[in-house]
């Protein structure tokens, strides 16, 4: 049990850089401003039904034609955070993040599902913006396509298919126009992993409803694509992810027991989850599938902050790698706190402590 439990900890991690090769966010980012208002219940919103889909905590392997390549495991905890919105952010470390929303918006003067890509690789970032342009939804296939509306298809597109309890996600890039046309960036395929984390959020919003979230009417007149990754650029964002609702942040300080001194070349992981993976200290492996949000750190890091969190009620683990092989195995530290719970409000802050105490035998 305890190889499998951190070997698949680690594994998540590890994805969650190929994740951000070509994606970038801003934290600080200049706030945008939300165009949020009520639509008419009889008027279309083009892939409108995408929102009743996206709302559960995802879990598959990616193939990537990266040069990162593939992973066993990504996860993604979709959740409503406007009645007319769904995101979720994932991180490895205080550079290297990604968040992704889906919402309506007006563009050509229909309403339209949108979906916002931004994160960090490596100190590079870039956010980019697609619009719907196809959908099909037939019993148990449901299908959507989103596509840079100002480049075209050839610059960037990203089919979703979801087909009973899988999701499906392939996106396509020229590289910066360094191809003809696009080609696979990478190929998601998930299962449903959980559906009750975002359930409060759905109560909370009548989640969903038709309201624009935004209005991409001449938003971007002037550009010749969707994509902002310059500094500068950045600034000009215009649905910042500071003006993102409901989220707020926990940040986690890490101690250490008196008995133990981390070396700083090795690695922490932290992980938050919506159940308890433990029950008094037997570890329960079905529970993984509740896996929210996690970060690697290095060991000398004593503080890590969880930023665009959804609000709700969590437990948290902590993990030194004392050997360094990447496993839960004999010397590795834990926190001897398995039931190390905290709660996040809507748009709140929140912090949380962490004690690694314990030697695994």
């Amino acid at each position: 049990m305890k190889n499998y439990f951190l070997l698949l900890l680690f594994s998540t991690a590890l994805l969650a850089t190929s994740c951000k090769t070509d994606t970038a966010e801003s934290e600080d980012s200049t706030p945008g401003t939300t165009d949020i208002g009520p639509i008419n219940s009889n008027s279309t919103v083009m892939g409108y039904n995408i929102l009743n889909r996206l709302p559960k905590i995802w879990n598959g392997p990616i193939v990537s034609a990266t040069a990162l390549g593939s992973f066993p495991e990504w996860i993604v905890d979709f959740r409503p955070i406007s009645a007319a919105q769904v995101s979720a952010k994932n991180e490895l470390d205080s550079i290297n993040d990604i968040l992704m929303s889906f919402f309506i918006v007006k563009h050509n003067n229909t309403y339209k599902m949108a979906f916002r890509n931004g994160g960090g690789f490596a100190g590079n970032q870039r956010i980019s913006y697609a619009v719907i342009d196809s959908v099909s939804e037939t019993t148990n296939n449901y299908f959507y396509r989103f596509s840079d509306f100002k480049a075209g298809r050839n610059r960037v597109y990203v089919d979703v298919l979801f087909k009973d309890d899988s999701l499906i996600m392939h996106t396509y890039t020229n590289v910066y126009n360094t191809l003809p046309s696009a080609q696979t960036h990478f190929l998601w395929k998930a299962k449903m992993q959980d559906s009750t984390s975002a359930q409060p959020a759905i109560t909370n919003f009548g989640f969903p409803q038709k309201q624009m979230v935004k209005d991409f009417s001449s938003t971007f007149s002037t550009r010749p694509e969707a994509v902002y990754y310059s500094l500068t650029d950045l600034a000009n964002d215009p649905y910042s992810t500071a003006s993102q609702p409901y989220l707020g942040q926990t940040t986690v300080n890490i101690n250490y027991g008196a008995s133990y001194t981390p070396n700083p070349s090795k690695k922490v992981f932290l992980m938050i989850t919506t159940q308890a993976l433990f029950s008094g200290f037997t570890f329960n492996a079905t529970q993984l599938k509740y896996r929210s949000r996690y970060v690697f750190l290095a060991a000398s890091d004593n503080s890590f902050t969880f930023k665009s969190m959804h609000p709700g009620s969590y437990y948290l683990y902590a993990l030194y790698d004392s050997n360094g092989d990447g496993t839960f195995s004999t010397g590795d530290w834990i926190s001897s706190n398995l039931s190390n719970t905290f709660t996040l409000t809507s748009q709140g802050t929140q912090t949380v402590s962490s004690t690694i105490d314990f030697t695994i035998p």
